[in-house]
């Protein structure tokens, strides 16, 4: 099953020249995906003017990866840990309750684009951390970059959760298959570009969650950036060791656990164009 959210469906948040984009947006009760798509709770895609900040949300227990796919994103938080997150790079942070932290755009004159992930816990108390990879443009050109993972495979960062995450440009009718293993689920968002998923044309901030599905199976038809979510089951909270159980207050009702399984393969062909 294609369950399909189009960039004009997402939660649009506009202050002081800030544009911010909720693909899953917890306030509207009616929307079946605001409580995000299983472990993956938020993603959000912010265009900063110079100098502005992404706008904090309250901190409970979850790993944000950031993307920065134009400008520089300046970081700092309670701990003391500060940098610069530039163009091509991504950072993924294990936050904890308490945890303060601060992103802006790190230059004066040009705007940024940023995405945010949200992964829920599969556990309580993960130690608070933090960590920078670039992934160039020739890593990511004609098939699927793994730029997170549980177990750091290929140079990736590494989470706690059961989820990939993979980024990948795409030229003109290049065909991509990610297969899915039994009981996984994918999202697809389209950080700009235009893809046929099976007959369904995504264009640019067009995200796609497959449920029950063997393959993740696209083709481009212009030049594409994507993102790609590979997550695990969902299981009630009370399952997994020091989580409140389903409705406690405060807390969602989904999350993943375990380890990635390796029971899958990437491939990506040339094809002609659509």
């Amino acid at each position: 099953m294609i369950t399909v959210r189009r960039a004009t469906e997402r939660h649009h948040d506009r202050r002081r020249l800030q544009d911010v984009w909720h693909t899953f947006h917890p306030g509207d009760p009616a929307d079946l995906l605001g409580d995000g798509f299983g472990m993956l709770e938020l993603l959000d895609e912010d265009r900063l003017p110079p100098g502005a900040a992404i706008r904090r949300r309250p901190h409970h227990d979850a790993e944000i990866v950031t993307y920065v796919c134009e400008g520089a994103l300046a970081y700092e938080d309670s701990r003391g840990r500060s940098g610069i997150v530039h163009a091509g790079e991504f950072q993924r942070m294990t936050a904890e309750r308490g945890t303060r932290h601060s992103e802006t755009n790190a230059s004066r004159t040009e705007w940024a684009l940023i995405f945010q992930m949200w992964l829920r816990p599969s556990a309580v108390g993960l130690d608070p951390g933090h960590e920078e990879k670039r992934f160039s443009a020739a890593q990511r050109r004609g098939g699927l970059c793994v730029v997170a993972s549980p177990d750091a495979r290929r140079g990736s960062l590494f989470v706690h959760q059961d989820a990939l995450m993979f980024s990948a440009l795409l030229a003109p009718g290049q065909h991509v298959v990610h297969e899915l293993a039994r009981g996984r689920r994918a999202w697809l968002h389209l950080v700009h570009g235009e893809v046929m998923l099976g007959d369904v044309v995504l264009g640019t901030g067009d995200g796609a969650g497959l449920v029950d599905e063997r393959a993740v199976s696209l083709t481009a038809r212009e030049a594409t950036e994507i993102l790609l979510f590979d997550l695990g089951e969902r299981v009630p909270r009370s399952s997994v060791r020091g989580l409140p159980p389903d409705g406690a207050p405060g807390w969602d009702s989904a999350t993943g656990t375990g380890a990635a399984p390796d029971r899958r393969r990437t491939s990506a062909v040339a094809g002609p164009s659509i």
